[in-house]
């Protein structure tokens, strides 16, 4: 999650289209959508339970929301090497990320939901048609609602913990791109990703073809 969606979950929560999702949502966002108990699904069956999203006019009907400022993410934003490739751009749902109220000072939320047979972020490709190819998606929990919740470690999925993210205010680079403390998870389950399918950045997809914002300043803390 970059800086762009934190302007659109600031004109989402003011404009009651969060309330609106939250109630689209069964048992709200403050609820796991994985049972104690229940067993992990299996990568087969989070692409069985996603291959809808693949359109993204299904997407966004489901209440999906893109980021406002149409970036697709490289790896050169985030000042890293080119050659670790991309991300795409994201779509997500802010009922199941919890989010209530705009950024104050970062963005935070509720939501401990961690089901990847739905996801709160999908992840597109733009084509050279102009069209969007459905490749990654993701989960995305606050760090403090996670152990409100009575959690004592990160999440994980198939025994691999989610990526821990926080800003380290010694350096000029904003690392939680301005959300507070969160662990998140990639899945490469659309586009086989060379470096392992939980990695986030993928060397097998492109920004090319984006028809959109040229550049994203990730580097900078205030430059978004």
């Amino acid at each position: 999650m970059k800086m762009g969606q934190v302007v659109l979950i600031a004109a989402v929560v003011g404009t009651g289209v969060g309330a609106a999702a939250l109630a689209h949502s069964p048992g709200g966002a403050s609820r796991p959508a994985t049972a104690v108990g229940e067993r992990e699904p299996t990568l087969a069956e989070v692409r069985q339970a996603t291959e809808r999203l693949r359109d993204v006019s299904v997407a966004l009907a489901e209440g999906y929301i893109r980021d406002p400022f149409n970036v697709c993410e490289t790896a050169e934003m985030m000042g890293r090497p080119a050659a670790l490739g991309a991300m795409g751009i994201h779509y997500f749902r802010p009922d199941l990320l919890g989010i209530t109220a705009p950024p104050s000072p970062r963005v935070t939320g509720t939501g401990t939901h961690t089901d990847f047979r739905k996801p709160s972020i999908l992840i597109y490709e733009p084509e050279a048609d102009g069209s969007l190819e459905l490749v990654a998606v993701e989960n995305l929990v606050f760090a403090d609602a996670w152990r409100a919740a009575g959690h004592t470690g990160r999440p994980t999925f198939h025994g691999v913990p989610f990526d821990a993210m926080a800003d380290d205010p010694t350096t000029p680079a904003d690392e939680a791109h301005m959300f507070a403390p969160h662990f998140d998870r990639h899945v490469w389950i659309y586009r086989e990703n060379p470096n392992g399918v939980f990695t986030p950045l993928n060397p097998a997809v492109t920004c090319a073809n984006h028809r959109g914002t040229a550049a994203h300043h990730a580097s900078g803390r205030h430059s978004h």
